[in-house]
């Protein structure tokens, strides 16, 4: 699949996502690919209340209640009933293909989703858009799903994780460094956030990658792919992770091995991720404010249910978190959950 390149849309947004102020609502979409748009006016308009179901790949992971609770925080001031149904592991994809089954034969009028796996949630959500439901995919910039849907709410992840990438280069400069790499599970997501860094230090020598492992978007997965590639690989200086789940895994492997040389890199701007980078404990992220994600999905459904969205891709704009910002980022607790564990 091709990614979506990054576009006058993130400048957009900026607007929108200010440091000041919540998402009130969103930047004019970048156009899906061709034949990968669902029609605007073939949703179906309610007649009473909205119920709109939340279904993100899994519970496990804190990012997926953040934005669930930015969707809950737009619904409550609408009147919208929004119930979140999902898998406790992102590894369960037939549990969740299950639960987009049941949730065909209920009265919803949207689904808000996100997948680990495009092609298992292809053919029940085009059974979603051909009974009139709006189908909107969160935390992605997949510009044709395997099925046509309404929109896609996320950020550039390619573009993300190219500039922690050049973050990285800035910082070390022209040393020798040996790279590990820390994959999510094989998917679209695992493949744009590991290729955006790779893209990232290509043409950079002083950079090589001795090991690519599957961490599985978990901590405890982080934890033990760390292990083995700094028992394997002692030399590795840096280990960049595809979620902040896994580079949180892969300091406590860091710390169980004294590797206080280590620099971490992840991705999320989930805030136990942000706290463990104010706490010295990894390095960077990419901040990709999940709250304010949410917000901005529920906003284009809502919009979208009115035949008002345009369809196509909306764009979160992303930024580095390390140790010079991340105190600034956590003291704007309105844009984080789950809230941070102290005052900053």
């Amino acid at each position: 699949m091709k990614r979506i390149t990054k576009t006058s849309a993130a400048l957009a947004v900026l607007a929108v996502f200010g440091t000041a102020a919540l998402a009130q609502d969103y930047p004019s979409p970048v156009p899906l690919q061709e034949g990968a748009q669902a029609p605007i006016d073939a949703i179906a308009k309610a007649d009473g209340p909205l119920r709109i179901a939340y279904m993100p790949p899994a519970t496990e992971f804190n990012y997926y209640i953040a934005i669930g609770e930015g969707i809950k925080s737009v619904a409550a001031g609408k009147g919208v009933e929004v119930f979140m149904l999902a898998p406790q592991s992102g590894a369960d994809i037939n549990g969740q293909m299950g639960m987009i089954q049941d949730v065909l034969t209920q009265d919803v009028d949207a689904i808000i989703f996100g997948t680990h796996d495009e092609g298992a949630a292809a053919p029940l959500l085009k059974q979603a858009v051909d009974k009139g439901v709006a189908v909107v995919m969160i935390n992605s910039d997949i510009p044709n799903f395997p099925t046509p849907i309404h929109g896609v709410v996320g950020y550039a992840q390619r573009a993300g994780t190219h500039k922690i990438a050049d973050w990285a280069v800035a910082k070390i400069g022209d040393a020798a460094i040996k790279v590990g790499v820390i994959e999510g599970q094989p998917g679209y997501h695992s493949t744009e956030r590991v290729g955006g860094f790779l893209d990232g230090i290509k043409g950079h020598p002083n950079f090589e990658v001795v090991a690519s492992v599957d961490g599985k978007w978990n901590v405890e997965g982080g934890n033990t792919a760390a292990m083995d590639l700094l028992q394997a690989h002692p030399e590795i200086g840096l280990i960049f992770a595809a979620n902040d789940y896994m580079a949180i895994g892969a300091a406590l492997a860091a710390k169980a091995l004294g590797r206080t040389d280590l620099i971490i890199l992840g991705n999320d701007g989930d805030t136990s991720g942000l706290e463990e980078i104010a706490a010295g404990n990894f390095t960077a992220t990419v901040n990709t404010v999940p709250f304010l994600m949410g917000q901005a999905a529920m906003h284009a459904t809502l919009d979208a249910l009115d035949h008002k969205f345009a369809g196509g891709w909306v764009e979160i704009p992303t930024e580095i978190v390390d140790a010079d910002n991340v105190v600034s980022v956590l003291q704007q607790p309105e844009k984080l959950y789950p809230q941070p564990s102290k005052s900053y």
